[in-house]
């Protein structure tokens, strides 16, 4: 068992992970999910505490980066930055991009350090309740957590739950272990595929190679504005937080309740937060125009999505979004099987967990705050430069996955073009992850159930967990149709 320590090396590589996820959560089009995907293999010369600090730092960096090109340039960095231009992007317009960029700066390390203590109370007693799930509950919690695929392919489920399904079929490519013989595999690659294709070179291929194609597509134009921090209307001061403090607290907390909703995203947390500020307003008609309410209430709600999001993850094994569903892949590249026995069988991992969390939310201030008009010039990076650098790290990245298997490199570039044509074709890349990631255990855990009960399929109805978790299953899906009948009326309005 890893002892929760942690010294100098673990901070500076916090601290490097934070500035990366800031540079990639400013540049639009680059997110935390593409920054973690192609830092992973850098983990592998780490233990586990120095990796845990990277990852979290570039999760946190990520998510918090993309305050800078909503407020500047209206282009929301991530998509959960979606409702920070609403009001940043005219006070930027205004004179006021500086005092703007630091109001959402705080407000995102109150939602930060809001989210990590709902992380800390909830998923613990989360977990004991889960500590009990046998093969069956297993079973039904992965089922669970593929309804998600559903919710996350609005106004194209089918097209989702293709995707899904596709990548369980591909994630049982390999050794069949109940009787050791090859499945889906070619005589050609019966050596490389023996244990079926590797998570690395896949999370690369999805969510780096993926955007390089997008952007050769439209040939990588750049289509940012400069923004004058220099002349300044109004600066800021910590009395533009007078009276903001229950809109801070509901922020943060709609974040979180948000993260722990599978499938729901970062940019739902952040218009549901804006909506629910503006509508306890009482003076509603001025949001959009530049005010600090609607500012505040998007960027607590972001970073609050941070710690949500890891109470599913780490409690049941379920990744809510691209994001989680990338970290989930980390933890297992790192040794770490997430779910109900996570915290009983880590309790050092679990700690490093939260501090890790903390101090990447603290570096996120530190390194936002202070210099951050020299920061906010990573918008104008050309992409042409950028990119070739990526596509190196990338390459390198996947060779070293397995001690220099240059078949890594080659499934790297498939699942890029494979990732480019569901794109292309409307299908969603995290629904195929996700299918992909849960694979492996769907069929592990349905063949031990089978197996207990001899054969009976009514032994995944015989008991109570079980029931209340197909109810879940229910609800989830019920949710999903009319979540999808609602986005095809909307779709179909906008239309007429």
């Amino acid at each position: 068992m890893e002892v929760f320590t942690f010294g100098i090396t673990q901070l500076v590589m916090s601290f490097i992970g934070v500035v990366i996820g800031i540079v990639f959560g400013a540049l639009p089009g680059m997110t935390a999910t593409m920054a973690i995907a192609i830092f992973l293999p850098l983990t592998y010369a780490y233990d586990l505490t120095t990796s845990l600090f990277l990852l979290l730092g570039l999760y946190v960096g990520g998510i918090s980066g993309g305050l800078i090109p909503a407020i500047l340039i209206n282009i929301p960095g991530t998509p959960s930055s979606i409702c920070t231009g609403f009001d940043g992007f005219p006070m930027a317009k205004r004179g006021e991009g500086l005092r703007a960029l630091r109001i959402g700066i705080t407000a995102s390390l109150f939602g930060g350090l809001i989210s990590l203590a709902c992380l800390w109370f909830f998923t613990p007693p989360l977990a004991k309740v889960a500590i009990n799930f046998s093969a069956i509950e297993k079973f039904l919690i992965i089922l669970f957590a593929l309804t998600i695929i559903a919710a996350l392919s609005k106004g194209a489920m089918i097209k989702g739950i293709f995707a899904g399904f596709l990548g369980v079929l591909i994630a049982l490519i390999g050794q069949f272990a109940d009787n050791n013989k090859m499945r889906m595999v070619p005589d050609l690659l019966k050596v490389d595929l023996r244990m079926g294709f590797q998570l690395l070179p896949v999370l690369i291929g999805l969510f780096a190679l993926v955007q390089i194609f997008q952007e050769a597509e439209t040939g990588m134009k750049e289509e940012h504005r400069k923004m004058d921090l220099n002349h300044e209307t109004r600066t800021f001061s910590f009395k533009d937080f007078k009276g903001q403090w229950f809109n801070v607290l509901r922020s943060g907390i709609i974040g979180t309740f948000v993260g722990v909703l599978p499938g729901v995203g970062g940019s739902a947390a952040s218009l549901l937060s804006y909506s629910q500020a503006k509508s306890m307003s009482k003076h509603p008609e001025q949001f959009g125009t530049g005010i600090v309410d609607g500012l505040v209430a998007s960027e607590g709600a972001n970073n609050g999505l941070t710690g949500g999001a890891l109470i599913p993850l780490l409690s049941l094994g379920i990744p809510g979004d691209s994001t989680t569903a990338v970290l989930i892949g980390a933890f297992m590249l790192q040794g770490i099987q997430v779910g109900p026995l996570f915290i009983t069988n880590n309790p050092d991992i679990w700690k490093t967990i939260l501090v890790a969390m903390g101090i990447a939310n603290l570096f996120m201030f530190i390194v936002m705050f202070y210099p951050i008009k020299h920061i906010v010039k990573v918008i104008n990076f050309p992409k042409t430069r950028i990119y070739p650098v990526i596509i190196l790290l990338c390459t390198v990245g996947s060779y070293a996955t397995q001690n220099g298997n240059m078949f890594d490199v080659w499934a790297m570039i498939f699942f890029g073009l494979v990732g480019y044509v569901l794109w292309k074709f409307g299908f969603s890349i995290p629904s195929f992850l996700i299918g992909f990631i849960l694979g492996d255990d769907l069929e592990k855990y349905f063949v031990d159930s089978i197996k207990g009960a001899g054969g009976n399929l009514g032994t995944f109805f015989s008991r109570p967990i079980g029931n209340v978790i197909w109810v879940l299953i229910l609800i989830s899906l019920v949710y999903a149709f009319y979540d999808e009948y609602k986005t095809k009326k909307k779709t179909r309005k906008e239309k007429a």
